[in-house]
Formats: C-alpha cells, sequence, structure tokens
C-alpha cells in the first residue's frame, strides 16, 4: 500500500522535533559534544547523496527532450547565476541569520539580563503565565528554534519536493537534524522548542501545497530543472554540515524561481 502522499515529510518532521524535545528536556544536556559532532558528519554525508539523486534530474528524458541535449546543463548554471546574484544582491543569507540575530537581541533586551546561569533548565508551562524569567525562556525557546527549523534552505527544497511528488528524502534528512537540533534547544529553553513543532507544520505545509499546485501546472521538463538545481544547492547545505565551505545557500534560493522560467525561455528560443 502507498503511504506516500503530499504532506508525509512535513508530519514526520513534526514528529522528530516532538520527540527531540521531549528527551531533551529529559536527558539531553547529558550528551556529549563529540556525540553530536559525529552525527552532523553522518549527516553531511547523507545529504551529499540526496543531493547527488536529485542533481542527476539533469538527464531527464523530458528536461533532454523538451530543451536539447546541451541545454540542460547550462539551463542549470543560468539558474544559479542569476539567482545567486539576485540573492547576493538582497543579501537573503544575510537577512535570514539577521533576523534571527534582532529577535534574540529584542529578547534578551526584554529579559533585562535577568538570567545569570546558563545551565539547562527544564520550564513547568504551568509557570509561564506568571514567572517571568520562565515565560522569557519559553518565548525564546520558540522563536529560535521555529527560525532553525523553518527558514532553512532544506526546509523549502524538502518541501517543493515532497509537494511536487519527487519524494520526501530530503525532508527525512531535516527531520533528523531537526530532531537533534531540538534535543539540544529543549535540554536549554525547555517546553517552548515543543511548539516549534506546530511553526513547522504550518511553513512547511504551506509550501508543499505551492508544490502541489506548481505540478499540477508546471510541465515535467521545468520541475526536473527546477530539482536538478536544488541538487547542487544542496551540496552545498552538505558542505557546510561537514564544514568544508560556508557556502550562503540562502542566497541562491531565487534560482528555484529561475529555473522553470529559463527552462521555458529556452523552449520558446528553440
Amino acid at each position: 500500500m502507498n503511504v506516500d502522499f503530499p504532506g508525509l515529510g512535513t508530519l514526520v518532521n513534526v514528529g522528530t522535533i516532538v520527540v527531540g524535545s521531549l528527551l531533551g528536556m529529559a536527558v539531553g544536556h547529558r550528551l556529549p559534544q563529540r556525540t553530536h559532532a559525529v552525527v552532523t558528519d553522518i549527516l553531511g554525508l547523507v545529504t551529499l547523496l540526496v543531493a547527488a539523486l536529485s542533481a542527476v534530474a539533469v538527464t531527464d528524458a523530458a528536461f533532454v527532450s523538451a530543451t536539447g541535449s546541451g541545454a540542460p546543463v547550462l539551463i542549470v548554471l543560468g539558474s544559479l547565476l542569476i539567482g545567486g546574484i539576485t540573492g547576493s544582491l538582497l543579501r537573503i543569507e544575510d537577512r535570514l541569520e539577521g533576523l534571527a540575530g534582532t529577535i534574540q537581541g529584542w529578547l534578551a533586551r526584554r529579559s533585562g539580563g535577568r538570567r545569570t546561569s546558563h545551565r539547562p533548565v527544564l520550564i513547568d508551562t504551568s509557570e509561564t503565565g506568571q514567572d517571568p524569567a520562565a515565560r522569557e525562556r519559553f518565548i525564546e525557546g520558540w522563536l529560535t528554534a521555529s527560525l532553525l527549523f523553518c527558514v532553512g534552505p532544506l526546509a523549502i527544497l524538502g518541501s517543493l519536493s515532497d509537494g511536487l511528488g519527487r519524494g520526501i528524502d530530503q525532508l527525512l534528512l531535516k527531520s533528523v537534524l531537526d530532531g537533534f537540533a531540538a534535543l539540544a534547544f529543549a535540554s536549554s529553553f525547555g517546553v517552548g522548542v515543543l511548539l516549534s513543532a506546530v511553526s513547522v507544520g504550518v511553513v512547511q505545509g504551506l509550501v508543499t501545497l505551492a508544490g502541489v499546485l506548481l505540478g499540477s501546472v508546471l510541465p515535467d521538463a521545468h520541475i526536473a530543472a527546477l530539482t536538478a538545481t536544488g541538487g547542487l544547492m544542496l551540496v552545498g547545505i552538505g558542505l557546510r554540515l561537514l564544514h568544508l565551505k560556508q557556502i550562503p545557500v540562502g542566497d541562491l534560493l531565487p534560482a528555484l524561481v529561475v529555473a522553470p522560467l529559463l527552462t521555458q525561455l529556452v523552449i520558446v528560443l528553440r
């Protein structure tokens, strides 16, 4: 029985965040740093594998037939160049990172430096409406985790792939990453991190829906161009996880819009 339906990847992602948060509130602070490092390296290697499987869409029969034998690679190259230059000029990567910093700074100012200890804290939800410090930790944990889980390129790439019917491999990979991240965050911020699962469900659900709608109107060649371009972006994420090269993948996000448009232009001019 086929249970692969649009949104399944996001449901799995939400589940791993919930499980990771619960484990983090219980035992997360006891895991050694070297364990987190090994897991991150393994996930970086698997990301490169998923990237290769996506990038091979450049040889898709419908893509080659619609654009010509030599055009697919040039379309992917052009999409990344145009998208990367656009994203760099718009400073998308810096703005995403700055957004998290701004919110954290705002929360720090509101807290007025009340926290003096960084030891792991478990938050009793019954206190969040009465204890200002507990409420602050709750909000900070929720916002920080939500930003981390929702604004990354893998969230957009994986959700689009899910909606387009290209599988949930990318979101499964993201689910493992988010599960361990939730474990680490929840060991410090407590139950607020658990609420970020709702944010992920809403944001990725909407992007998946956009993928479903695009899949109903975009020809196979355009989808293959988008998939291959996204595959190379995943290579960038893998290199970052392995600490080999800090590629600003956020700046490349406009390439996902450029790829189908450039494919259509080549088809028209051919």
